[in-house]
Order: structure tokens, then sequence, then C-alpha cells
């Protein structure tokens, strides 16, 4: 008799595909973008290389004249500001995507005065973020209107588009707009951050409210305009916006000058001239300590941290 034929054992998977058919996509995949990318860099130059596309970004450099008035500069409120927004969005995205992919929750939550309302620890967390997060909106876009600084992300001539696709060329060709924040965004930054603050955000705070237990269950008619298959439509595709956004703008805010941007934003530190604070490292320092808290906070949020927490606003209970 021969020797028993043993079966080789299954390649793990992740998904539909084994570790290295992962691999072998992702180096594909990679080359690919790389090339792609490669090829835009070379067309794009090329066009710009000509008359027409010359003159058009001498009309149109990438950004335009702001109204009579606008502030220059960054104020310290908005500098916290942004650590705020920055600190919760981080959570937001790490509980949002715990809540998404939990199977068996460890641990519930449920509020003192409505026993029905149990939910997962990990869901009352990232309603909880929220809340902070849409109190520290509502701050941010009071304190926007009422400083001037709304001129500076939202919209006021249409010169906006062509400037936009004037700086969107001058990215691709790798010869990048002049970037001084602390006087101007160029046309694609304020588009971004329009889009962010007064269409995503809103999105966000809409398409979440819907999923919560405080939504009224009872309106029926109301729940039949807005249904809560929506909300789930739109609300995970909004997270992987504002994923993107932070992916572009932290790799942009490095790219262009490091220290300058992070004076602007950290240190409310800078100047007309784009080259002024290059050697100031202030900025880097506060946006260094901002992220080891931020680190610590993710490292932070499990049940053994959140649970005596949530116990200050209901019931917390092992699953």
């Amino acid at each position: 008799m021969g020797a028993p034929v043993v079966a080789a054992d299954e390649p793990e998977r992740i998904g539909p595909f084994t570790k290295a058919q992962w691999a072998g996509a992702v180096v594909v995949g990679g080359i690919g973008l790389l090339s792609a990318a490669f090829m835009a860099v070379v067309a794009v130059r090329f066009l710009l290389s000509t008359d027409p596309l010359r003159d058009f970004l001498q009309t149109y450099p990438g950004e335009y004249h702001l109204p009579e008035g606008a502030p220059v500069g960054f104020p310290s409120w908005l500098g916290w500001q942004h650590f705020f927004n920055v600190f919760l969005m981080v959570l937001i995205i790490r509980s949002g995507l715990q809540v998404r992919t939990e199977k068996r929750p460890m641990a519930f939550w449920t509020p003192r005065k409505n026993p029905n309302g149990k939910v997962s620890l990990a869901l009352w967390f990232h309603q909880s973020l929220d809340i902070l997060w849409l109190v520290n909106g509502v701050i941010f876009v009071v304190l926007l209107f009422a400083s001037g600084q709304w001129m500076r992300v939202i919209p006021t001539s249409w010169e906006v588009f062509p400037n936009a696709l004037s700086a969107v060329l001058q990215y691709i060709s790798l010869d990048w707009p002049t970037e001084n924040g602390w006087v101007n965004y160029n046309s694609v930054q304020q588009i971004a951050y329009f889009t962010t603050i007064f269409v995503a955000a809103p999105l966000a705070a809409i398409t979440g409210a819907r999923m919560t237990k405080l939504w009224p269950q009872d309106a029926k008619r109301l729940n039949r305009l807005y249904p809560i298959e929506w909300a789930r439509a739109v609300h995970f595709p909004t997270m992987l916006y504002f994923c993107l956004f932070i992916f572009v703008h932290v790799v942009l805010v490095f790219a262009t000058g490091a220290l300058r941007n992070l004076n602007h934003m950290y240190a409310a530190q800078g100047s007309t001239d784009p080259n002024a604070y290059a050697d100031n490292w202030a900025g880097f320092w506060i946006f260094f300590a901002s992220m080891v808290v931020i680190a610590g906070a993710w490292i932070a949020a499990r049940p053994l941290i959140l649970a005596p927490i949530a116990r200050l606003f209901g019931t917390v209970s092992a699953r």
C-alpha cells in the first residue's frame, strides 16, 4: 500500500484572497498607480508649456484676492479649535470603525432613565464624542463668522473655480503653487475647507443622528421620508471622505513647508512673507505634544478606562 495522501493546508485568506494574493495585488496596483502618476505629470507639464495654458496660469495663478477687510493670520482660538477637532475626529473614526466591525461587544451601556436604550460601550463612546464634536463645531462656526475668518474658507468669487483648476494643474505638474496660508489659501484649499466644514460635517451629523436611539422612532412619516438605510449609506462614505481629507491635508502641510505651516496653525505665528518663520520650531513642538496626547487617548480608549466614565452617565454591564 502506498503512503496516505495528506491534503495540503488551505492557505489563510483575508476576505476573498490569500495573503500572497493580496501582496501581489498591492505590488501590481502600486506599480500601476506610480505609472499613471508619472504619465499624468509628464502630460500636464507638457500642456503647461503651451501658450494657452501659460496664459491661463498668468490669469488664474491659483488664488484670488479676498474681500477688503479680510483678516490676515490665525487667532489663537483657531489653533485650539484645530487641536480639539483633530483630537475628536481621530477618536470618532477609531470608535466608528470599532462599532462597524465589532461582532460581540464586551460591555454595554444603558441610560438610567431608559432601560430600553441599551447600546454597546463602543457605540456610547462614539456618540458621546459626536456630541462633543458638534459642540466644538458650533463654537467654531460662531467664532468663524464673528471674527471674519469665514472669508478665508467660503468662496466669495466665481474666480475660485478657474483658480482651483489652475492650482490642481500646478500640483500635478509638481511645480506647486506658492503657499502662504497666513495670508490666503489657494482655491483648492478653500473649496476643500468649505466642503469639509459646511457639507461633510453637517452630513455626518445628520446621518449620525438618524442612527441613534434619540431619533423619534414613532414618527412614521418622518422615517419614511428619511429612512435609516439612507443614513447608513451616506454616513460611512462621509467618514471615508474625512479620512482622505486628513491624509491629504497632513501630506500637504509637511510637503509645502512644515515648520511654517505648523507655526500658522499651532503657534499662531506667521508673516505676509511666505518664507518667514521657516526656522522657528515652536509650532512643531506644540504639534508634537498634541500628537502625543492624541496617541495616548487612542491607547486609553479601552473598556477598562471607558467604563468608569460611562458609569457617571448610566449603567455599564458585561456581555
